[in-house]
């Protein structure tokens, strides 16, 4: 963003091409074509484009959004299979880990079960989507009730 003097005195701000298809998430070809056609009004400075934030907003029909706020995020998907397991135990270990997520906090949910029993099979399958560390212990905690482990 770029800031300059009116003849009146206040400061515009003036967005470059690149910035205006960034903040409105088009094609950097979509904004020149729309400054080329008129429906943009856009100073040329030099070689460049320059689009004043009053010409934008109106452009726009409202204020301009702010910018996007991308956060890295790890996750993982695991697919747990219990074989020769009984009723009764798969719904505990099902139970249990469904348990053990409702008990968090609504903010601090990162992370999803489902479950699922084969009874002709006597299969229990458990599907985990989710961060990292949360997916680990949980994985621990069914590989330790599957085992039997106290």
């Amino acid at each position: 963003m770029l800031l300059r003097m009116d003849e009146e005195g206040p400061m515009l701000e003036l967005y470059s091409v690149e910035q205006v298809a960034d903040l409105l998430g088009l094609h950097v070809r979509t904004v020149r074509g729309y400054v080329r056609d008129g429906k943009l009004p856009a100073t040329r400075i030099g070689k460049q484009y320059r689009i004043a934030r009053h010409d934008l907003e109106e452009f726009t029909g409202g204020a301009l959004p702010g910018p996007v706020q991308r956060h890295r995020r790890v996750e993982v998907t695991s697919v747990v299979q219990v074989d020769a397991v009984d009723p009764d135990t798969a719904s505990r270990i099902g139970m249990t880990v469904v348990g053990m997520l409702n008990g968090r906090d609504s903010g601090d949910a990162r992370i999803r079960v489902e479950t699922a029993y084969d009874a002709e099979r006597a299969c229990l399958k458990i599907v985990l989507i989710g961060d990292t560390d949360d997916t680990a212990e949980l994985l621990r905690l069914v590989g330790a009730m599957a085992r039997g482990d106290r």
